[in-house]
């Protein structure tokens, strides 16, 4: 049963439909895909314009489709955006209900990151609104957002978001201004103020074939840079969930693809829509306009009882190292 378990976990991405689309101008990807995919055939302006591909075919296209790519332009010059896994766009559902607080996602987090628990990328909140309400665990992370500020502000293009919708933070061109960390409305980041203790983190990521890169970025951590969650795009590429929703013992944490319409926590596979509809579904500080690709199910029907305090503090402090 275990075996199968982690099986499931370990194949979901090579699951499910994979979308595509191609352009006339020059390869240029809609940033918009769901609504494209949306679109009636009367959203037509009727329009036509003539335009120019790259092999100097003369094409005529609708004029929406223009602005779309216009638009999609500047969304990429504005956002600092690269390509990413291709046709794919990640979320994440917290289900609040399930969270009792075992710490088990930020100790995997740590371990699997070399980073420590002052630094902890994934971080747990004690929530209650009043005296009169019921508290509540609120696990919170880097939420990955389509329209994120912290792109908008650094000053080296160290920050950047993908197509596929993760945001990350190329350290080898961060400056440490931290404008980033001020600009994050979820005070997602850490700030590394001291060398990590990673050991020989450089060679066991040269044999596990993780040696950063421009698209990957975040591995490993430097002193006077910023860190934060990465989705794990390591265990994307290799077909696998982050550490924090493999190492979950509740099934806290959902992780898929919105363009497959489908998110699973390794024990269960559901279709993403719907989740969000049923459990009403939400994103936090909606109404800043970042747009989070991270959203949550608030804690109603628990399967725990709430219990105050940390279950172990000593453990999730120490760097360990992945075995």
């Amino acid at each position: 049963m275990k075996k199968n378990k982690t099986n499931s976990r370990r194949i979901f991405l090579n699951k499910g439909l994979k979308l595509g689309l191609a352009t006339v101008i020059g390869g240029v990807g809609l940033s918009k895909i769901g609504s494209k995919l949306n679109a009636k055939p009367n959203d037509s302006s009727g329009e036509k314009m003539e335009l120019m591909t790259t092999d100097g075919n003369l094409v005529k296209v609708d004029s929406t489709e223009v602005i779309e790519i216009e638009h999609s332009q500047d969304y990429d010059k504005k956002y600092n955006v690269r390509e990413g896994f291709s046709n794919r766009k990640f979320v994440m559902v917290v289900d609040l209900a399930k969270c009792k607080n075992a710490l088990k996602c930020q100790i995997s987090c740590n371990k699997n990151h070399y980073i420590t628990g002052d630094n902890a990328w994934l971080k747990i909140y004690k929530m209650q609104e009043s005296k009169e309400t019921a508290p509540y665990w609120l696990p919170t992370a880097c939420q990955h957002c389509d329209q994120p500020a912290c792109v908008t502000v650094c000053p080296v293009d160290a920050t950047f978001k993908r197509r596929d919708g993760i945001v990350l933070v190329d350290n080898t061109r961060c400056i440490g201004c931290r404008f980033c960390m001020a600009a994050c409305p979820y005070s997602a980041r850490v700030f590394n103020w001291k060398k990590p203790e990673q050991g020989d983190i450089i060679s066991d990521m040269k044999m596990n074939n993780q040696v950063p890169s421009p698209d990957h970025a975040g591995l490993p951590s430097i002193k006077g840079t910023v860190d934060k969650c990465d989705f794990c795009p390591h265990e994307i590429k290799e077909g696998k969930l982050p550490h924090c929703v493999t190492a979950c013992p509740n099934g806290v944490f959902y992780f898929g693809d919105k363009y497959e319409d489908s998110v699973t926590n390794g024990e269960e596979t559901l279709r993403f829509s719907k989740l969000l509809q049923d459990k009403a579904g939400y994103r936090l500080m909606e109404g800043l306009g970042t747009e989070p690709s991270v959203y949550y199910l608030p804690p109603v029907d628990r399967l725990v009882d709430f219990k105050d305090g940390l279950e172990d503090f000593t453990e999730f402090q120490s760097v360990v190292k992945p075995e």
